[in-house]
C-alpha cells in the first residue's frame, strides 16, 4: 500500500516512477501486477475526442457606462446570460441564430460556440454584440466591440460532461439510407461502426471504480492544468462491469474547469459533425496513483481485454429501445474490422489515438519534472457501491414530437 502523499515526496525528490497506460499495460504483462505496483508509483492516461458538453464562462469586464447583458453574441454565436452583468456562458454545440441547421439535410454546422472557443485560443479577435433592458445602475442598452482572449478578465473552461467512461459502438442496420449522428456519419447496411474512445489509455477505464479520481482531481485539460470538479452529468455508476470492475457500457462522467488562457488548440478544437451540429474536441489527461495491486491490474488493463457495446443508432438508439447487438474489444475496433452478427463491418475511431498518446506522455514529463503533484481529491464522486444510475426522463410528457 501507498498513499498520495508518499507519492508526491518522490515527485518531489525526482525519484517517482512514471509510465504512460501503455507502458503499463506491458509491465503488468510481464511481470504481474503485484510486483508492477511495488514498481510504479504513476500511470498516465489520455483522451481526446468530441465532448460536446463542454463551454466557457466569460467576464468581459465593464464598460462605460455600465451595461447589464440581457443577450449576448459572440461572432454571431448566443451566449447565455443569465449571470452577473457582464459574465457569460458560451456553450460548445451553440449555432448562430440564423444557421440553417438542418433546413437543407444533412446540415454543414460549419461555426459554431466551439469555434468561438478555437479563434480565442488561436490569438484571434470576435465581434461581442449585446442588447439590455437598462438599469439605473447600468444605463447602456446596447454594447458593440472586437475582444480577444487577453481583453477578458477572466476566461474558464467549465465542461459538465467530459471523459465518458467507455461508449456505445455506432451502427446502422437500416437497409436504405444513410443516418447523421453524434457518433459520425452511418451508412446503411451495417456498412460501417464508429466508436469514440482511446481504450487503454482512456482515464477512467484505469481507475474505474474511480478510486483515486473525484473533487479537486488535479488533471491535464486542453493542455494546461485542470480539476475535477464533480461527477459529470449522466454519470452513471451502475451500469454493468467485467470481473475487472471496468463498465462494459457507458458509466461513470466528469465535469472539469481550468484556465482557457493557459490551454492550446493542440488541445481544444472545434468540430462540425455533418446532419448532428457543433462539438468540441477535449485533450484530458488523468493521472493514477497505483496505490495497491487492484489499481495496478486495471491500469494494466488492455485493449484485448476492454469491450464496449455496439448499438444500432438507426431505431434502437433514438428510440430508447432494443439491446445491444454485441460487445466487441478495442483491440478488435482498432484492428479496422469487427463482425456484427455474421458481417464484417469496418471501425473508425472519432477520438484521436495519436493524440491522446501524446497527453498521456506531455503529462508523464510534467510528473517527472516536479511541476505537477499529484491531487488528493476533496471528495468522493460516485462509485458502483453508491446505487446512482443515470434515469430517464421521469416527467409527465405533454407534448413529444
Amino acid at each position: 500500500m501507498k498513499t498520495i502523499a508518499e507519492i508526491n515526496e518522490k515527485i518531489r525528490a525526482g525519484k517517482a516512477v512514471v509510465v504512460d497506460a501503455e507502458e503499463m499495460v506491458r509491465i503488468v504483462r510481464e511481470e504481474g501486477a503485484a510486483s508492477a505496483a511495488g514498481r510504479v508509483d504513476v500511470v498516465t492516461t489520455g483522451t481526446f475526442g468530441p465532448m460536446c458538453s463542454s463551454g466557457a464562462f466569460l467576464n468581459i469586464g465593464h464598460t462605460k457606462p455600465k451595461i447589464k447583458l440581457q443577450k449576448a453574441w459572440l461572432n454571431g454565436v448566443p451566449a447565455y446570460c443569465g449571470l452577473a452583468a457582464v459574465d457569460l456562458y458560451l456553450g460548445a454545440t451553440g449555432i448562430p441564430d440564423d444557421d440553417p441547421a438542418n433546413k437543407v439535410f444533412p446540415g454543414r454546422f460549419a461555426y459554431g460556440g466551439a469555434h468561438v472557443i478555437e479563434d480565442l485560443l488561436r490569438g484571434r479577435r470576435v465581434r461581442l454584440r449585446g442588447e439590455s433592458y437598462g438599469t439605473d445602475c447600468y444605463p447602456a442598452r446596447r454594447l458593440e466591440a472586437d475582444i480577444g482572449l487577453g481583453d477578458l478578465n477572466q476566461a474558464v473552461l467549465c465542461n459538465p460532461r467530459n471523459a465518458y467512461q467507455n461508449y456505445n459502438v455506432a451502427v446502422n442496420r437500416d437497409a436504405r439510407r444513410a443516418i447523421y449522428t453524434y457518433m459520425g456519419i452511418l451508412r446503411p447496411g451495417l456498412a460501417n461502426a464508429n466508436y469514440c474512445s482511446a481504450g487503454q489509455l482512456s482515464p477512467l477505464l484505469k481507475d474505474p471504480k474511480y478510486r483515486t479520481i473525484g473533487i479537486g482531481t488535479r488533471i491535464f485539460l486542453g493542455g494546461a492544468v485542470g480539476y475535477v470538479w464533480s461527477a459529470g452529468t449522466q454519470h452513471n455508476p451502475s451500469a454493468p462491469r467485467d470481473a475487472l470492475g471496468v463498465p462494459t457500457a457507458g458509466a461513470g462522467t466528469l465535469a472539469v474547469t481550468g484556465d482557457l488562457k493557459a490551454m492550446s488548440v493542440e488541445y481544444l478544437r472545434a468540430a462540425s459533425l455533418a446532419g448532428y451540429g457543433v462539438s468540441l474536441a477535449v485533450g484530458i489527461g488523468i493521472p493514477i496513483p497505483i496505490l495497491d495491486e487492484d489499481l495496478a491490474r486495471t491500469a494494466g488493463a488492455g485493449d484485448d481485454e476492454l469491450a464496449a457495446p455496439v448499438v444500432d443508432y438507426s431505431t434502437d438508439y433514438p428510440n430508447g429501445a432494443g439491446e445491444p447487438l454485441g460487445k466487441v474489444t478495442y483491440a478488435e475496433l482498432k484492428s479496422g474490422s469487427i463482425t456484427v452478427g455474421d458481417k464484417g463491418v469496418a471501425t473508425a475511431g472519432l477520438s484521436s489515438y495519436a493524440r491522446a498518446r501524446r497527453i498521456a506522455r506531455e503529462l508523464k514529463g510534467w510528473i517527472e519534472s516536479g511541476e505537477f503533484l499529484l491531487a488528493e481529491k476533496t471528495a468522493p464522486i460516485p462509485g458502483p457501491e453508491s446505487g446512482q444510475e443515470f434515469r430517464p426522463f421521469s416527467g409527465e410528457i405533454l407534448g413529444l414530437e
